[in-house]
């Protein structure tokens, strides 16, 4: 009886320890299997690159002005009209420089009249009428001197005679030397007044001005009738081929980049389109405020819709060919301003940050080293998928 007492606690605890072992079992629960299609990732050679921004200029830009002051007689152009090089874009009242003009020319032929110059343009002469007319009364007064100094000596005329014919000698060379000052004064004058001539020339010109270059007119500042000073702006002109790429390049990646470097840019302006420029000058300091390097490239524009001013995204290849791993862009799960794709390994999901990279054709660029070309990557059921969820591929 008593070893009955002794075997009952013990079928009693082996009983409740059973009950345990199915109560555990009944409340722990398989974990849920998410079913998902997959993707391989594959392996590609892409062009490594960095995103700049750049800016597109006017070759040229220049402000037309008159280099005189005048009314405006008329102006031939207007805003946004495209000009050829020597087109007339505005004119003042030639008038007052065209009788500039004329007395400038009078005073030229009065001159050359009095040096005896048949045209202004002939060569100046060496000697005039009073100059040879001096010379002979030099001559004709020297020969006599010469003749009394002999009758002095010997006595057949006085010595106060020889004298007096001395000093009509000196005069007659100040007189040869006067005609000579006064010829050199007369050209002097005469260069003068051409000169004076040739600045009414160039003023009557300065009435018109014309295009320096083909371009547009981006600016039209004064109106016919208007008075003007000297050097007022009437117009702002620009060059707009070639066009000027300026692209400000960060310190940290000036070493990438040099003359020759080929760059590719895309403006809102024509969206779509990708253009291509070669960097051809580089600035020989870093900008001190900012800590950037410009680069500037001359393009042949082809496309109407690039104008100066136009913003552009410039990309610049620092690598050519090198090996990447992509992935499926519909992989891409971003939420909280994170991406990320989800790898299947063993069964699991693995999940696995995707920074911004390259993009090509549907395809992104996965960080190095954290995708083997060939994995499985998830494309389906990413809402419920977390890191470490057992998946089953599709």
């Amino acid at each position: 009886m008593k070893a009955i007492f002794l075997i009952l606690p013990a079928l009693l605890a082996l009983a409740g320890c059973a009950k345990k072992q199915e109560v555990a079992a009944a409340t722990t629960k398989a974990p849920d299997v998410i079913q998902v299609r997959v993707q391989q990732a594959v392996a590609r050679t892409l062009d490594k690159s960095i995103d700049l921004t750049g800016t597109l200029e006017a070759d040229e830009t220049v402000n037309l002005s008159f280099e005189i002051a005048g009314r405006v007689s008329s102006f031939k152009v207007d805003f946004g009209q495209l000009v050829k090089k020597g087109e007339v874009i505005a004119e003042l009242d030639k008038r007052e420089y065209e009788w500039q003009l004329e007395r400038a020319r009078a005073n030229v032929g009065q001159l050359s009249a009095r040096l005896g110059m048949r045209s202004p343009d002939e060569a100046y002469p060496t000697s005039t009428a009073a100059m040879r007319q001096a010379q002979a009364n030099y001559d004709d007064a020297k020969s006599k001197y010469e003749s009394a100094a002999k009758l002095v000596q010997s006595g057949d005329i006085s010595k106060e005679r020889a004298v007096e014919l001395e000093k009509t000698l000196q005069a007659r060379q100040a007189m040869i030397d006067a005609t000579r000052d006064e010829l050199n004064g007369l050209i002097a004058q005469l260069r003068a007044q051409k000169a004076d001539l040739q600045i009414a020339v160039k003023r009557l010109g300065d009435t018109v001005i014309r295009a320096p270059f083909d371009g547009g007119i981006s600016a039209k500042l004064i109106s016919p009738g208007q008075f003007i000073k000297d050097n007022t702006a009437v117009a702002t002109l620009v060059k707009t081929n070639p066009l000027r790429l300026r692209v400000e390049v960060p310190e940290n990646y000036s070493a990438q980049i040099g003359v020759g470097s080929v760059v590719s840019f895309s403006t809102d302006a024509a969206p779509g389109k990708e253009f291509n420029a070669v960097i051809q000058k580089l600035n020989p300091s870093f900008d001190s405020k900012n800590r950037t390097l410009l680069a500037e490239s001359k393009i042949v524009v082809s496309d109407k819709r690039l104008r100066p001013g136009s913003f552009v995204q410039v990309k610049l290849v620092t690598r050519k060919s090198d090996a990447v791993v992509m992935v499926p862009k519909n992989a891409v799960y971003s939420v909280a301003g994170l991406s990320k794709v989800f790898v299947i390994r063993s069964g699991k999901a693995v999940e696995i940050r995707i920074p911004p990279g390259a993009e090509l054709e549907g395809w992104t660029e996965a960080p190095s080293g954290s995708i083997q070309a060939g994995e499985p990557i998830a494309v389906s059921n990413l809402l419920n998928l977390i890191n470490g969820a057992v998946v089953k591929t599709l």
